[in-house]
């Protein structure tokens, strides 16, 4: 039925997530997001849109920290019978391991066996228990930290939610069950030889001269970065000022120059003088690949 008392029970504990600070949105029985995309009748090739039209119906790009914005997403989405939490975001990113244990495939003895090869421990942590015997593992990783989703990567029913992903909340209802805490804890910062294997090392490439773009092109691009960082949507400023100063620095605009103009933009749009340089300067040392 819709807004049930599934729904109800699905904002109720959305509302309790923003209000511990996570960003999420309504997701309905099959995981899926509950809102339709406005853009799904565009022609093939139409540039994607991550919720820069302002409409609902972009999935994670939807996921807000703000309790009206996250009423009227519930509204929106009447047989919504949970929600999701968006994976990282913000100056301590939530990342999530997701662990299967099914058809014969144990994630948590793989993540075992991959402890113990890299020399690390999983710290206690927030456990989520899905309704297939799997568990959800809730960690932070550091700011603009370039973890993306994968799926066996690390090991056999290992998965791996980041930045663009999300985790199914507790108390979401699904056909096989609900999803619940098994282990409540302070959410634990991610070893950083499993952070390393979520970011996989660089392969070496032999160094090429740059092209130097022309002086009014650099100019052009800069002024679209700065514009990209202040017109960011609520909760994804540190991504685009993450994203626009690794173009920036692409430029071969002076480094410094482009250092103060983007923190400035970020700063103007609301986000702290420390932390904007913090990621700036991580944009700026990160390696090529990853950039990407």
């Amino acid at each position: 039925m819709p807004h049930g008392e599934r729904w109800r029970n699905g904002l109720q504990d959305a509302t309790e997530a923003v209000r511990r600070g996570m960003h999420v949105f309504p997701i309905g029985r099959t995981k899926m997001p509950a809102i339709r995309s406005p853009h799904r009748d565009e022609p093939r090739g139409t540039p994607k849109c991550r919720g820069e039209c302002g409409r609902p119906g972009h999935g994670v790009h939807d996921a807000t920290d703000d309790r009206q914005r996250l009423a009227e997403l519930f509204a929106a989405a009447p047989h919504a019978t949970g929600y999701g939490i968006a994976c990282g975001r913000g100056e301590t990113p939530l990342l999530g391991v997701d662990l299967d244990r099914k058809n014969g495939v144990d994630g948590v003895a793989s993540l075992r066996a991959l402890g113990d090869e890299h020399g690390f421990a999983m710290p206690e942590t927030v456990v989520i228990a899905t309704p297939s015997g799997g568990l959800h593992l809730w960690l932070t990783g550091p700011a603009a930290a370039v973890v993306q989703n994968s799926a066996g990567k690390l090991g056999l029913g290992i998965d791996v939610r980041g930045y663009g992903g999300y985790l199914v909340g507790p108390g979401s209802w699904t056909p096989t069950g609900v999803y619940q805490v098994a282990a409540m804890h302070p959410v634990a910062e991610a070893p950083q030889a499993l952070i390393d294997l979520m970011i996989p090392k660089p392969t070496p490439v032999q160094a090429r001269r740059p092209v130097q773009m022309p002086i009014r092109r650099r100019s052009a691009v800069l002024t679209g970065l700065i514009r990209h960082i202040l017109n960011a949507p609520e909760g994804q400023l540190n991504n685009r000022l993450y994203w626009a100063a690794c173009r920036a620095f692409e430029t071969g605009v002076d480094p410094v120059a482009v250092t103060n103009a983007l923190v400035d933009a970020a700063v103007t749009a609301g986000h702290p003088e420390g932390a904007a340089a913090r990621t700036v300067a991580s944009a700026r040392h990160a390696p090529a690949r990853n950039r990407r």
